[in-house]
């Protein structure tokens, strides 16, 4: 095989590509800053005298009955406000697959084989351990399968500022990949009873919305109402309600069409609505969702103890502290083997364990397959929540031990190299785009 037909894993992306990474990695490190203080609020009150305030707020019932959506606040923020939360994922998602990395299927197969590698293989870790406590317990096999972008983006932005853009587009591509999946998971999986009747119907507000959208018609008088209808169909059909939030961004075009003015007319509404959706996602839905589900009593030491000796909880932190990473790590080494692909020239296969590391953090997706798994405040749910929460700060600290290593290699590199620029009188064009890559 001659180098010619050889592919670069994790090669430079162009400048537009790094500059709409770095973008986002801002925004997210927000976001995950956010998310890690609603669900330590939770935890801190969860565990005080006032621990019954907790459960009651968590337990406030609101709305029309007659809808069948008298739904407790717990319920409103994993049905509801997680609908937001995967309509921006939704739209990254066909942002990639339509103008992204992902649209070349070459290049897409490298971390679409470390998604399912990083599924695959935390499940199988998962029934091994979890399957000897009783059929109930295997339900929780897709737990540590998920991992969250705004946490892991978080940490990587937090630990990396001089790691290559390369492993950042990676990750992001790699964690809207397992939003993909873990959706069809929740849909497939977890989809109880099935009325065929309110899923047709949903259909109909769906339609009306994709053509609105795709007149690039923006009146939200029009589109939240529509948007609002489809959810409700889809929860009454009982599909999780976020899968509506997921099939609305498929309707939304990423570009234009030659008919609204041609190819070089501009981005299509996706990436109007992601930009006015993100916040809202990253900085009230996610939040929220992580404050009013985050919170269990542990009951001291013991009570740790006690979560982490279920073979469920056990399961669910060995699947994302070694499965994650072991997944995403043997699939990067078979494509890298049997396909026509290698790394980049100047990373290491430590970097890509580092980043795999990171994809163990499985917070607000595992949280929320968690409750519909075992259901919402029951003991085993508790035992997931402090298995998930115990699970994800461990890959995140593994990872960023490794990361900031590498991130200090890096700096060291770039260093080197600005010295030998300005002792030749070479524009340093790289801090240019690496600045913006950064976060700096």
């Amino acid at each position: 095989m001659t180098d010619a037909t050889r592919r670069r894993l994790f090669a430079r992306r162009s400048w537009g590509e790094t500059r709409r990474i770095s973008a986002i990695l801002r925004k997210e490190t927000v976001g995950g800053a956010l998310l890690l203080v609603g669900a330590l609020l939770a935890l801190i009150w969860s565990n005080s005298a006032w621990a019954q305030g907790y459960d009651a707020l968590r337990g406030l019932r609101l709305g029309p009955a007659a809808l069948h959506l008298d739904l407790s606040l717990a319920t409103w923020a994993a049905d509801g406000l997680l609908a937001i939360f995967f309509f921006v994922a939704g739209l990254e998602l066909k942002r990639e697959f339509v103008a992204g990395d992902l649209r070349d299927p070459r290049r897409a197969a490298v971390p679409v084989a470390a998604a399912a590698g990083g599924v695959i293989v935390p499940a199988l870790i998962y029934a091994a351990i979890a399957g000897g406590a009783g059929a109930g317990a295997v339900r929780g096999w897709a737990i540590p399968t998920a991992t969250d972008i705004a946490f892991a983006l978080a940490v990587l932005a937090v630990i990396g500022s001089f790691l290559p853009s390369a492993l950042r587009t990676f990750l992001l591509t790699l964690a809207v990949v397992d939003d993909l999946m873990a959706i069809v998971i929740i849909a497939v999986f977890y989809t109880a009873d099935l009325s065929v009747l309110p899923l047709l119907g949903a259909l109909l507000p769906l339609a009306a919305f994709g053509v609105l959208v795709q007149r690039r018609v923006r009146s939200w008088w029009l589109l939240l109402p529509l948007a609002a209808v489809t959810w409700v169909l889809v929860h009454e059909s009982g599909v999780h309600a976020t899968v509506a939030g997921v099939l609305l961004a498929f309707t939304v075009p990423v570009i234009r069409s030659a008919a609204a003015g041609g190819p070089d007319a501009g981005p299509g509404l996706a990436e109007h609505f992601e930009h006015r959706f993100r916040p809202i996602s990253a900085g009230i839905a996610v939040p929220i969702f992580a404050f009013l589900s985050a919170g269990v009593t542990v009951g001291g030491l013991a009570g740790l103890v006690t979560s982490l000796t279920d073979r469920v909880a056990l399961g669910i932190v060995v699947g994302l502290v070694v499965g994650k990473p072991l997944g995403i790590m043997t699939a990067t080494w078979l494509m890298s083997r049997f396909g026509r692909a290698e790394l980049d020239e100047g990373l290491n296969w430590v970097d890509v364990l580092g980043l795999s590391l990171l994809g163990g953090i499985g917070f607000t997706v595992s949280l929320l397959i968690g409750e519909l798994a075992f259901g919402l405040g029951s003991e085993r749910d508790g035992h997931v929540k402090v298995a998930v929460l115990t699970g994800s700060l461990l890959s995140a600290l593994l990872a960023t031990v490794i990361l900031r290593a590498r991130n200090r290699f890096y700096r060291r590199v770039h260093e080197l190299e600005t010295v030998d620029r300005d002792r030749d009188g070479i524009p340093d064009v790289f801090e240019a785009e690496t600045d913006g890559a950064a976060g700096r």
